[in-house]
């Protein structure tokens, strides 16, 4: 029961999440039956229950059906606090090793993914109350300071540090400061 409490839990975040910061929906109901990604999300939220419990096989099979279904690819040993959102999720993938701090936003086509093929942490860790543009890329065992901000289409290779905004392919700092909250 207390899974399921904190399952709940994670997912009334998440909602609260959508509704203060997509300003294109007028209801709770509307994300729960409309917003794909919203979906995708909690999708994810019981297959890494399942995961994390030990349900391997159960788990990977919802996450193959979710991945198909929403075309979000998030691992199920990936760790994501509650109160996030992934907007427009389509293309969205994170890896097995990464974590997502409360807060955060992440756009379309955002892949925290790894630099290599190797054992052990290959993922970024995304601090808290971050935004990720579309289609930016975060890939290896780096940090992503909490308030930071990732520019769109941006390759970031290096840590960033909070409230830093960063942008360009290759990721270079352009504004220190200010942040997104």
């Amino acid at each position: 029961m207390h899974v399921v409490r904190e399952l709940l839990s994670a997912i009334r975040a998440d909602l609260e999440m959508f509704m203060q910061n997509d300003f294109s929906v007028r209801s709770k109901r509307e994300v729960i039956l409309f917003s794909t990604s919203f979906r995708g999300l909690v999708y994810y939220r019981i297959y890494h229950s399942l995961y994390e419990k030990g349900h391997k096989f159960i788990a990977m099979y919802l996450y193959y059906r979710a991945k198909r279904k929403y075309i979000m690819d998030i691992h199920p040993a990936a760790k994501i606090e509650s109160g996030i959102i992934i907007d427009h999720g389509m293309g969205v993938v994170i890896g097995s090793t990464a974590f997502v701090g409360k807060g955060t936003i992440l756009y379309h086509g955002v892949t925290l993914g790894s630099k290599k093929i190797e054992k052990g942490k290959r993922h970024p860790t995304v601090g808290r109350n971050v935004f990720v543009g579309n289609h930016a890329s975060i890939l290896g065992d780096i940090k992503v300071g909490d308030h930071a901000v990732i520019g769109a289409h941006s390759v970031v290779l290096s840590n960033v540090p909070p409230f830093a905004t960063v942008a360009g392919i290759p990721a270079r700092i352009v504004k220190i400061g200010g942040g997104n909250g």
